[in-house]
């Protein structure tokens, strides 16, 4: 049976505490709606546009990790309307995330649109592929041109997801966005100094003495 974000979020000790602050009622007619476990055309635009996100996963102590994870526009892939997957390129060889999903595969995720203050919450299921054996996997996730170097498949098997609300979500602009954003005034900008320079042109040869 397909649980909801809420359903798997809720624990007896969830629901202690929304009773303690009068909010269990409220949130008990919520149980069962919402039941988001498969991606729409929404979904996988948003996420296919992102160049980062943040990703939870708990040790075998108990301890969470929250880790952020980029790349460029698109690095992360959907796979079908249930599976998510990207390359694990080498970086500061600590491995923690790796280690996690050893002994525990759940894992959270946040990606978030900052211009435009959109938000998603993923509960997934992380699986460790091999690139090496897997020609076809690695051709997908492959990105020509970006530096870093792939060491394996990191596929997300979505349990459920929930979009947030925009409250408190800064609009933050990469600086590619920036320069697209300000190109038209750059635009303009050079056209009126051209403007400019051609008219005290026309200016300084009007004013200028005739010697004769």
């Amino acid at each position: 049976m397909e649980r909801s974000f809420l359903d798997i979020a809720t624990t007896d000790g969830v629901m202690a505490a929304q009773a303690e602050n009068g909010s269990r009622a409220m949130m008990a007619s919520r149980d069962g709606t919402r039941v988001w476990t498969h991606l729409t055309e929404r979904e996988t635009a948003f996420i296919t546009a992102r160049d980062s996100f943040y990703m939870a996963t708990v040790s075998e102590t108990g301890w969470p990790y929250v880790q952020h994870r980029g790349g460029p526009s698109g690095f992360i892939k959907v796979l079908d309307d249930k599976t998510l997957a990207f390359a694990d390129f080498r970086g500061n060889r600590q491995y923690i995330t790796l280690g996690n999903s050893r002994s525990n595969d759940r894992v959270a995720l946040i990606m978030v649109d900052y211009p435009n203050r959109r938000r998603l919450k993923i509960y997934a299921r992380l699986e460790v592929r091999d690139l090496f054996t897997d020609a076809a996997l690695a051709e997908l996730l492959s990105l020509p041109g970006y530096p870093a170097r792939p060491e394996r498949a990191l596929v997300l098997h979505i349990e459920a997801f929930d979009w947030n609300c925009p409250q408190h979500i800064t609009p933050r602009f990469t600086e590619t966005e920036v320069v697209a954003a300000v190109a038209p005034l750059r635009a303009r900008l050079e056209q009126l100094e051209a403007e400019n320079a051609a008219l005290r042109g026309q200016l300084a040869a009007v004013t200028t003495p005739n010697p004769g």
